[in-house]
């Protein structure tokens, strides 16, 4: 009889304190070892049956989970955020390696997705070109914030043009808050040209995918959100269904309801008060949700099926809000079908039957 082993790992800078349960939940092992594969390896190696592992997902859970995929049964990258047992009670290293070992023997854990080693570069260069853009609106807003500050009115995008530099560094008197205005203009080039080297290495991983281009087709996505879609993404497989992708998006609805039955002449009946809507799901990933608002932004605004469609929305009496959000799923929906069957856009999937 093959015995299973649950592992759960609780993975340091320096170490890693494992606890491993059996099929019954009790602890048989408990270890601490370094952060080195050679070490992780050899303890894996040493033991015998279903080896199933678990740790959290963060600075190390890539590198980690390549390392230990080879070599055992099960591998499970969780969602930290989701594993509020074990914020309860005490906590140490020994106690989060248990109670992860015990999570993963119940099934309790919620994955993250890692996978298709293909698509690595692309992921890798599309984390570098959204953390560099994030970082460029970081200086814009710092230049800005320095203007403001004495009271010189920056609306526009002319107070970051060069041209028009050594007429706005005119406007501020004290040497000293001038000085800290051409530091932000410098570190605002700087990133300007690291921003297109990343962009143009993106576009040309991008153009080894065959789906970049049946995405590019779809109108309001473009070159560089296709690139940006096939790098978060990955895969379209991930997701069975487009409310999958939406809650991922950050584009699902969080209702809230309670009491929901009550008793009418001895018979149990649903209430029939209104579900309590708390807004867009929070625990999703925001360089998708930005994505997929962005797209609908541009285009409820342009001529095309997009915004015909948003238009027929608003004249049935939604808000223009609540419009550009059904035009945002739609969008992800239909990434989804275009890249699932590998077909071209139709407008035909903008239909409610269809999408």
């Amino acid at each position: 009889m093959i015995s299973t082993k649950y592992i759960g790992m609780d993975v340091h800078k320096e170490s890693i304190s494992i606890a491993i349960r059996n099929s019954a939940g009790k602890v048989v092992m408990e270890s601490v070892i370094e952060t080195k594969a050679s070490m992780i390896l050899q303890f894996i190696d040493g033991l015998r049956g279903d080896v199933q592992v678990t740790f959290e997902e963060g600075t190390w859970a890539a590198w980690l989970y390549d390392l230990l995929k080879p070599h055992v049964t099960k591998l499970v990258v969780c969602d930290p955020r989701k594993n509020k047992s074990m914020r309860e009670g005490n906590q140490s290293d020994k106690i989060d390696a248990r109670r992860l070992a015990e999570l993963l023997r119940l099934d309790h854990l919620t994955p993250v997705y890692h996978g298709e080693h293909g698509l690595r570069t692309l992921k890798e260069l599309v984390r570098s070109y959204l953390t560099i853009t994030k970082d460029l609106a970081r200086v814009k807003s710092r230049v800005k914030a320095i203007y403001r500050s004495w009271a010189i009115p920056c609306s526009g995008k002319q107070v970051y043009a060069r041209c028009h530099r050594a007429e706005w560094l005119g406007k501020i008197n004290e040497p000293g808050v001038r000085r800290r205005a051409e530091c932000y203009y410098q570190q605002l080039d700087a990133l300007r040209v690291l921003r297109l080297g990343v962009r143009r290495d993106l576009l040309v991983e991008s153009k080894k995918q065959k789906a970049w281009k049946r995405l590019c087709e779809i109108p309001s996505l473009g070159p560089i959100r296709a690139a940006v879609l096939l790098g978060i993404l990955q895969t379209p497989h991930r997701f069975r269904t487009k409310r999958q992708l939406w809650t991922y998006g950050g584009l699902a609805i969080e209702m809230h309801s309670s009491a929901d039955h009550r008793s009418v002449d001895g018979h149990l009946q649903r209430s029939r008060k209104n579900v309590l809507v708390r807004g867009l799901n929070r625990n999703c990933n925001h360089d998708l949700k930005n994505l997929f608002k962005g797209a609908a932004a541009v285009a409820s605004s342009k001529p095309g099926p997009f915004e015909q469609f948003y238009a027929a929305l608003v004249a049935k009496g939604m808000r223009p809000e609540m419009a550009r959000l059904t035009l945002a799923r739609k969008i992800a929906t239909i990434v989804l079908i275009v890249w699932k069957r590998g077909v071209c856009f139709d407008a035909q999937y903008l239909k409610p039957q269809t999408a």
